[in-house]
């Protein structure tokens, strides 16, 4: 195996303290003799979900060799609450030791750059890879191979139980849920989703009817106490004709088994509509028969424009599933992470989690950006298209409230001022308003289209993910609290203080003038750049605000650019860097090499300071540290 350069892992420290440690406080000598993953991630981020998932299988394997140590490192000031983090560690199911660093420490210590970000310590406490982003689960395995014959041989790998000590299980109907759908009949169909079922709740919106699904995580369809799902979110009515057509009433956004499924409510079987239970990625199919294309944590569904819209939150993108046909197609954003406006085509979400159809407008929760935007036909048309012809691009993406991926707060009045915190949920008024779930604020928010004002509705709500209208009252999905809570929706607005936050990562000091970008890449051992169908690299430059950049952005194949920063600009913003590279395994005796996709996005604080930095590097995919 390759020579590394030995570089003493930074001791993990962090003011919030461990989590699923028993009450231990963990060092690197506690680690000694393990091979140590630290994992940097925050709770809001999907792609940090998605390498949760990633871990699983790798812990399981090298459950005796191998210890993953979670490093929260928080973008939201919600994040940065202890009592969320142990929410989320317990809502996702993370099952080893996790570091609350609210204050980002490690994180600067490690030189982290981008959520999520791996770092491999080998048993020694030395810094051998580091990986940022997503689809590390290949390379990851055959470093920790490597990395486990050469301590066995040198007497430097100890063998034995993790640090993790599970907490005590917690009773209760629900637990962390997503989602909710009235029913017909009155009832509540309620997404469980860190249980991985669904919960039928009785008017009361408390009376457990029967649960669908068999409480264990996986792919299963099925009569309800067999079938299985993965950490289930959004749910959509079907009208009476599609149900027919398909034999099911209600779609779930089941999430992490990235696919829609379709339950029957007479007896609550379940079926998958859509999705290979595989996520999708760069140059994968995006469109095409239902169950042969792959999707990406699919987190709600509504049905628009004569089709089913999915917020497919893993790609920054809204999708639509045709039963009709029993297709599935891209209907707006490019997976370019950002808040961008326009032709549906073109336009950029940040992790699209909520959905509400109302007329000819389809309201979206854009979490990352804070944000709440809406879908409309491009000509002004109205919303019904039972034919389905356009696709996306016959819509346009405009925005109402939000204003980029770093800025957020809790702020009424006049929409293009207003600031949300990372919402999950949109529910439609009989008003035309919208009733908005901001999440981290506890707070459940309202948008006039007429007068293009925000106010408060309710506060003291804990993580809020979605509601719905029952007569004149709306009933809440407190996540956090594991219960719907009923509201009557008041006349006037409560008051609340306004605050105004920015993401808390430091600024990176670059000089005005020109700036070279490069993002080091380097194909994982065994892989070379797969080029053989064009370029296998692309980098994506742009800014916010967009003046902040007097040239150097848009689109190009060389993963190193120089663009020029405007001396006479707003003096600081944030970079958006989105790089891609393509790389297949290099065996000369395999036939079909397996090719892989690496991309990650970068949205980099920067200010502008005499002598700053002249280069701005970004490390793609696994290096040799």
């Amino acid at each position: 195996m390759a020579t590394r350069a030995r570089v003493r892992a930074p001791e993990p420290v962090g003011r919030g303290g461990w989590i699923n440690t028993g009450g231990a406080e963990l060092s690197l000598a506690d680690l000694r003799g393990k091979i140590a993953i630290l994992d940097f991630w925050t709770f809001c981020c999907i792609n940090c979900l998605h390498v949760l998932d990633e871990l699983r299988e790798l812990e399981e394997k090298h459950r005796d060799t191998v210890v993953v140590v979670g490093v929260h490192s928080p973008k939201f000031v919600h994040e940065a609450d202890h009592r969320a983090v142990l929410d989320a560690v317990e809502r996702y199911e993370v099952h080893h030791p996790v570091l609350d660093d609210p204050e980002l420490a490690t994180w600067k210590q490690y030189a982290v750059r981008a959520w999520p970000t791996l770092v491999v310590i080998d048993p020694e406490g030395y810094v051998v890879a580091q990986h940022a982003g997503e689809g590390h689960a290949h390379a990851l395995e055959k470093l920790v191979a490597e990395l486990e014959a050469e301590h066995a041989a040198k007497g430097t790998l100890r063998r034995g139980d993790s640090p993790y000590v599970p907490p005590e299980p917690v009773a209760g109907d629900l637990r962390f849920p997503g989602k909710a759908l009235l029913l017909p009949d009155g009832h509540y169909l309620v997404s469980d989703s860190t249980r991985h079922a669904l919960v039928e709740l009785a008017e009361d919106g408390e009376t457990v009817v029967r649960r669908i699904g068999s409480g264990e995580r996986g792919l299963a369809d099925g009569p309800a106490e067999q079938a299985r799902f993965s950490e289930p979110q959004g749910l959509a009515l079907l009208p009476e004709e599609e149900a027919e057509r398909l034999g099911c009433d209600v779609v779930v956004a089941d999430t992490v088994n990235h696919a829609l499924r379709g339950v029957r409510l007479s007896d609550g079987s379940v079926t998958t509509l859509a999705g290979t239970g595989q996520q999708w990625w760069q140059g994968s199919p995006a469109s095409g028969p239902a169950r042969e294309v792959a999707l990406s944590s699919p987190w709600d569904v509504a049905w628009f424009a004569g089709r089913l819209w999915i917020a497919m939150a893993g790609v920054h993108q809204l999708w639509s599933y045709d039963p009709a046909r029993g297709t599935v197609a891209v209907e707006a954003g490019t997976t370019n992470e950002g808040l961008v406006d326009g032709p549906a085509e073109q336009a950029w979400f940040s992790q699209p989690s909520g959905l509400a159809a109302a007329g000819d407008r389809l309201w979206v929760a854009d979490s990352e950006s804070s944000a709440v935007r809406w879908v409309e036909r491009a000509d002004g048309a109205g919303g019904a298209d039972e034919e389905g012809e356009e696709g996306g691009s016959g819509f346009v993406v405009r925005t109402a409230v939000g204003t980029g991926l770093f800025d957020f707060g809790h702020r009424d009045g006049a929409a293009g001022q207003a600031l949300l915190q990372h919402p999950l949920g949109v529910t439609a008024l009989p008003d035309g308003s919208v009733a908005v779930s901001d999440t981290y604020n506890h707070a459940l928010r309202r948008y006039d289209p007429v007068s293009q004002e925000v106010t408060t509705l309710a506060t003291d709500l804990r993580e809020p993910s979605d509601a719905v209208l029952v007569g004149g009252d709306v009933v809440v999905v407190e996540s956090a609290a594991h219960r719907l809570t009923r509201l009557r929706l008041p006349e006037e607005a409560v008051r609340v203080e306004s605050a105004a936050h920015r993401t808390r990562r430091p600024a990176t000091e670059v000089a005005p003038g020109a700036l070279r970008l490069d993002v080091v890449f380097s194909a994982p051992a065994g892989q070379k750049l797969d080029d053989r169908y064009g370029p296998s690299t692309r980098l994506l430059v742009s800014a916010t605000p967009p003046e902040l950049i007097a040239s150097g952005e848009g689109a190009g194949t060389d993963l190193s650019r120089e663009i020029v920063l405007a001396a006479d600009g707003p003096g600081e913003g944030v970079l958006h860097v989105s790089a891609m590279a393509a790389s297949c395994d290099d065996a000369p005796d395999v036939e079909y090499p397996a090719c892989h996709v690496h991309q990650q996005d970068w949205g980099v604080p920067v200010r502008l300071v005499p002598g700053g930095a002249t280069r701005l590097p970004l490390v793609l995919a696994g290096m040799d540290a």
